[in-house]
C-alpha cells in the first residue's frame, strides 16, 4: 500500500506540512481507529444504512471532530488536519461514505461556531465536536438545489420565535441529526433574504424520511419538512439576512474536503489494484507482468499524484488567506476526475471480482459518483471558473 502520507510507495518531504511529527501521530491514531473500529464494521453499516452514535462519541473523544474548528469553540488546528484525518481514515480501508456520515459536523456547525455566539457554542457545538451530538446542514430543496438565492422554506418571526415552513432534501446524516443549521427565507427575494437557523429535531413539527441512495450507503440521506415548527430566535446564526454569505464561505472548506476525499479514494484504488494484479495470476502469470496492465495501473498512479499535489498547493494557499476561487473549483474538478478515471479502472481491472457487492472497489466506484455533485457539481464549479478567467468581459 502507500506509505502514510499518501504519496504512492514513496518517502515525501522532510518540510511537507502534511508530514510533520504531529501530523504523523494523526495519521498513526486514525489508522488505527479505522482498521479497529470502521473496518470490521462497515459491510453492515452499510446494509444498515447509516453509522452507529457509537462511533461519533469514540471519535469525539479520539478528538477527531474538533479538528479545523476555531479554538474559542473548542476546536484546534487547521483545516489541514481535519482534511489528513479523512485522507488517512480512506486510505486505511474507509471509505467517503464513513467521512460524509461521521464528519458531517463540518459543514453543520461551523457557521455557528464562526458566529461566536457564547450560548450557541456551548448548545450546539461543544456537544457536537464531543460526539455527544450529531449536527448536519439544511441547504438543498426539493426546489432548488446549487441555486442556493432561491430557497423557499420560510421562517417568519413571532415574538421571540421564528415559525418555519418548508423542506429540505438530500441532508446528509439526516435522520439521525439532533440539529440542523437550515437556511431559511427571513426576508425578501434573493439572496439578502436568507439567514441560517439552528433548528433542533425533537421540535414538533419536523418530520423525517430516508432517502436511498446508489452509493454512500452507510451515510444516511434524509427529507426533511418542517410544519409550523417554532424556534426560538435565540437559534439565529449571525444577523438576519447574513445567511447566503456565511453558506458561501464555507463551501470553500466543503469543496478541499470533497477534493481531498476524491484523491484518497483514487489512491487506495491503486493500492488495492497493485495488490490485485501481483497476486491475481492469468495465463500462468500475474496480471502485473502483462503490460497492458502495467501502463493502466501507472496511468491510474499519475493522475491520482497529480490531483493530490494540486489539491494540496490550493489547500495551502486557501488556508494562508489567497483568493483561491478560481483554483479551489479546479482542484474540485481536478481531483473528482481523477477519482472518477481510477476506481473505473479499478474495476475493470478486477475483472467479475470488481463487480461482486462486498468487494472494496466497488464500494469506492458507487460512493466516487457523488463527488462531482456535492458541495457543487464539476458543471457549477466550470461556471466559476468561466466566470473569474474573462469570460464575461
Amino acid at each position: 500500500m502507500g506509505d502514510s502520507e499518501g504519496h504512492p510507495r514513496s518517502s515525501g518531504s522532510a518540510h511537507d506540512a502534511w508530514a510533520t511529527p504531529e501530523r504523523r501521530a494523526l495519521r498513526d491514531l486514525v489508522a488505527d481507529f479505522t482498521t479497529r473500529e470502521v473496518v470490521p464494521h462497515l459491510a453492515r453499516w452499510e446494509d444498515d444504512g447509516a453509522l452507529p452514535r457509537a462511533l461519533h462519541a469514540r471519535a469525539g473523544e479520539l478528538g477527531l471532530l474538533e479538528l479545523g474548528f476555531p479554538a474559542a469553540a473548542g476546536g484546534v488546528g487547521e483545516h489541514l488536519d481535519a482534511c489528513l484525518v479523512a485522507e488517512q481514515l480512506i486510505l486505511s480501508g474507509g471509505s467517503s461514505g464513513v467521512c460524509a456520515g461521521l464528519f458531517t459536523h463540518g459543514i453543520g456547525v461551523p457557521h455557528v461556531a464562526a458566529a461566536g455566539d457564547p450560548d450557541q457554542i456551548a448548545r450546539f457545538v461543544a456537544p457536537t465536536l464531543a460526539g455527544r451530538m450529531i449536527a448536519s446542514l439544511g441547504v438543498t430543496e426539493p426546489g432548488a438545489g446549487s441555486d442556493v438565492a432561491a430557497i423557499t422554506t420560510r421562517a417568519r418571526r413571532e415574538g421571540d420565535e421564528y415559525v418555519v415552513d418548508g423542506a429540505k432534501t438530500f441532508i446528509t446524516s439526516g435522520t439521525r441529526a439532533d440539529i440542523v443549521t437550515t437556511a431559511v427565507r427571513t426576508g425578501g427575494d434573493g439572496h439578502r433574504g436568507i439567514s441560517l437557523l439552528v433548528i433542533e429535531t425533537d421540535r414538533p413539527g419536523v418530520s423525517r424520511s430516508r432517502l436511498r441512495k446508489m452509493g454512500w450507503h452507510c451515510s444516511d440521506t434524509a427529507e426533511l419538512h418542517f410544519d409550523g415548527v417554532r424556534v426560538p430566535a435565540t437559534n439565529l446564526v449571525g444577523a438576519e439576512g447574513t445567511g447566503f454569505r456565511q453558506i458561501m464561505v464555507n463551501f470553500a472548506a466543503e469543496r478541499l474536503s470533497m477534493a481531498v476525499q476524491a484523491y484518497a479514494t483514487a489512491q487506495r484504488c491503486v493500492d488495492l489494484t497493485i495488490d490485485w494484479a501481483r497476486t491475481r495470476r492469468t495465463f500462468g502469470a500475474p496480471l502485473a507482468q502483462r503490460q497492458v496492465v502495467r501502463h493502466q495501473i501507472a496511468e491510474m498512479a499519475r493522475v491520482t499524484t497529480v490531483a493530490r499535489t494540486y489539491v494540496r498547493d490550493v489547500l495551502a494557499r486557501w488556508q494562508a488567506g489567497h483568493d483561491v476561487v478560481t483554483e479551489l473549483a479546479m482542484a474540485k474538478n481536478t481531483a473528482v476526475a481523477a477519482c472518477d478515471a481510477v476506481v473505473d479502472r479499478a474495476v475493470q481491472l478486477h475483472g467479475g471480482m470488481g463487480y461482486m457487492h462486498g468487494v472494496e472497489v466497488e464500494r469506492h466506484y458507487r460512493d466516487a459518483r457523488i463527488l462531482g455533485i456535492g458541495g457543487g457539481t464539476t458543471e457549477i464549479m466550470d461556471e466559476v471558473v468561466a466566470g473569474r478567467i474573462g469570460l464575461d468581459g
